[in-house]
């Protein structure tokens, strides 16, 4: 009988964490307790790793490991491109809570967006499916009609904060979780968010480029896996945010997200 290769298996995990990289990520915490962490992200950090992510969340979260072994666990995601408030469950339990109310809409997420022109109405709601589709190798969503085969129902509510003949200033509630769900349904309506290369955004604004994406989650309200008690988490926008804002109002109108 002939000798069989022998096989070699590697071992060998994730490379540890530099001490920039636990830096980094703890750079960006704003709130924790014994059942979870608060993060500020930054735009361009993606969640999870994939194609040409070379720094994610997920993998940096290895700088809250504990003795035995483990570390937090996602229990949503942002865009790469968005910035804003992500939080991570530091327990099963805690993660299972939270996943929960996630999943049965049991908690209310606003996000800051900046979009182009001018909204008819100063409140509202986007009442529009959204389909998966593909482009380019890229997996994307498009908005469609009731009925359409593998379509997901999609809500999407919002009130104007500031507004100008260029672009509007939005508060967003999105009522269900769809992928992109806020840029594809601005973008249906004609007012797709500044910065938006997927969807059709603005990259000048007042003048002024769009650096990026110009989308903050701002503000989650959920309830605390452990004490039962209300959470009200609230993070302000980055500065690259912020500036866009006042170049686009440059009379200062005040605004309360």
């Amino acid at each position: 009988m002939a000798n069989r290769p022998t096989r070699h298996f590697s071992t060998k995990g994730p490379a540890p964490l530099s001490q920039d990289e636990q830096a980094y990520i703890r750079d960006w915490v704003f709130y924790e307790d014994d059942a979870l962490i608060g993060f500020n992200k930054p735009s361009g950090l993606a969640v999870q790793g994939g194609s040409g992510v070379t720094r994610d969340v997920d993998r940096l979260l290895a700088a809250f490991m504990t003795r035995k072994g483990r570390k937090p666990k996602l229990v949503h995601r942002l865009d790469r491109e968005t910035s804003g408030l992500l939080i991570v469950a530091k327990t099963s339990p805690a993660a299972a809570h939270l996943s929960a109310q996630f999943a049965g809409r049991q908690l209310q997420k606003r996000y800051l967006a900046l979009v182009g022109g001018k909204l008819e109405r100063e409140v509202g709601q986007i009442d529009l499916p959204l389909v998966r589709t593909k482009s380019a190798g890229l997996d994307l969503m498009r908005a469609t009609h009731p009925g359409e085969a593998e379509a997901q129902a999609a809500l999407t509510a919002y009130r104007v904060l500031a507004s100008g003949p260029s672009a509007s200033l939005v508060e967003v509630a999105p009522q269900t979780g769809r992928m992109h769900q806020i840029r594809v349904h601005f973008a249906a309506i004609g007012h797709a968010l500044a910065g938006d290369t997927k969807y059709g955004g603005l990259l000048m604004l007042a003048g002024k480029p769009c650096p990026r994406l110009m989308l903050h989650a701002a503000a989650l309200d959920f309830t605390h896996p452990t004490t039962g008690e209300p959470m009200h988490l609230k993070v302000p926008p980055p500065e690259d945010f912020s500036s866009c804002i006042k170049a686009v109002f440059p009379d200062g109108s005040n605004w309360q997200a």
